[in-house]
């Protein structure tokens, strides 16, 4: 294995198991912004000295206990006064003997341990948009590009937010700890928003060569579920637990043997998990019977329910789906939202009408660089019969996407709309 195999290997492990790092130092050290530092500094260390040494069988284990011992020389190094110094490095050394494993660092129910750490992030002393920039830095391990392109705000903004909530976590000393009573619901919106993310980003990765992130799908459903217990009348709780059930119950039907994407008319929904289905489809009864069918994760969840109950796509309820998307657009002004209406309105009533709507919103600032805004406008245009455009909206939607499956997706695309008719 070359050294740059080492480092690619290096980069992926640490990826996955940074929400694990972070979480267990944050249990030890009681200092999100400390344990974010030294998760940081263990993935240095790793870079510098694996490609000599080769990667270890273990290397999340590797990772943490080096993490723990920078966090040793950090406190024997910071001037504390006695008394934290003393209680900390107590707890400290306690749980290194009482655990002398290197993977016991690495918790078993990672889901309430993530919850913590994500309700720490989301507190009410840090702006909301701060709040769900940290929290997806810390735990799905975002590039500051990578979270830009989720809120579609420029990078600089980004990175300024994050270092001032890191710096209002750090001088604050905020307890970290999941809130209950009135605390709970302070921070409840914002911990939703951030597990929302988290889904999303497994479900279709921004960047990389998966399309698929599993881990923080499986993460984010955990959450959501500890959710739903720890806040059990918050309809929008099980909104969310609703729709993140319903999207991941089509997992194992969204690639193919290769991994590569397979879109949503074309899957074979034999093998979406009906289980799952009827859990989310619960989750949704149950923000119903609270009152919250109006709200913004109840409303996506009752979207994906349309495609959930139509045993085939012929089937699909898209008048309904319109109508759902116009009302999630009263209550977020999204153009994304927008574009997924038009998408509805197409296979309701036809892609030209769908096409006056994508063409509206070809002067969004917002959408400059989303990849989707000419990958629906190309599949629109294909369906017209105008497949030169079609093919020039698929390259320009190529160029745009930053994950590797989904840009050889809109390539082939782009091939097969050909110049002037498709390709049979």
């Amino acid at each position: 294995m070359t050294a740059a195999d080492v480092n690619r290997t290096i980069l992926a492990v640490w990826r996955i198991e940074q929400p694990r790092l972070i979480t267990g130092l944050s249990r030890m050290l009681r200092d999100v912004t400390l344990a974010e530092d030294l998760t940081q500094e263990a993935l240095v260390a790793a870079l510098e000295h694996l490609p000599a040494t080769g990667v270890p069988e273990r290397p999340g284990a590797w990772l943490m206990a080096t993490a723990k011992r920078r966090a040793l020389d950090d406190m024997r190094r910071r001037s504390m006064l006695a008394r934290k110094h003393e209680m900390l490095m107590r707890d400290l050394e306690q749980e290194q003997q009482a655990m002398p494993d290197p993977d016991a660092g690495l918790d078993d129910d990672i889901g309430d341990e993530l919850l913590r750490l994500i309700f720490t992030a989301c507190h009410p002393k840090l702006s909301r948009e701060a709040r769900a920039a940290l929290a997806l830095k810390m735990i799905c391990g975002l590039t500051t590009e990578e979270i830009a392109r989720a809120f579609l705000q420029p990078e600089a903004t980004i990175a300024q937010r994050i270092v001032r909530a890191k710096r209002t976590l750090s001088e604050s000393g905020l307890a970290y700890e999941t809130p209950r009573g009135a605390e709970l619901s302070e921070r409840l919106a914002s911990v939703l928003e951030v597990v929302y993310l988290i889904f999303n980003e497994g479900y279709t990765a921004a960047r990389g060569d998966e399309w698929l992130r599993p881990q923080l799908c499986n993460d984010a459903l955990r959450m959501g579920r500890v959710l739903t217990l720890v806040a059990p009348q918050e309809p929008e709780a099980h909104g969310l637990l609703a729709l993140m059930e319903l999207n991941a119950s089509r997992t194992a039907a969204r690639t193919d043997a290769a991994g590569d994407p397979i879109l949503l008319m074309d899957q074979n929904r034999a093998r979406w998990d009906r289980l799952q289905i009827r859990r989310g489809l619960s989750a949704l009864a149950r923000a119903y019977e609270l009152g919250g069918g109006p709200g913004f994760y109840a409303l996506q969840a009752a979207i994906v329910a349309c495609h959930a109950r139509a045993a085939t796509p012929d089937e699909t309820d898209w008048p309904r789906i319109a109508n759902l998307y116009a009302e999630l657009l009263g209550l977020v002004r999204s153009p994304i939202i927008e574009l997924n209406r038009a998408v509805a309105i197409g296979m309701a009533e036809g892609p030209a009408a769908a096409l006056a709507i994508v063409d509206g919103l070809a002067g969004e600032p917002a959408l400059k660089t989303y990849h989707l805004l000419p990958s629906v406008r190309g599949d629109l245009l294909y369906k017209l019969g105008r497949f030169a455009e079609a093919r020039s909206a698929f390259e320009l939607a190529s160029t745009l996407a930053t994950n590797t499956r989904e840009r050889e997706l809109l390539k082939r695309r782009a091939t097969e709309a050909g110049g002037d008719a498709p390709q049979l």
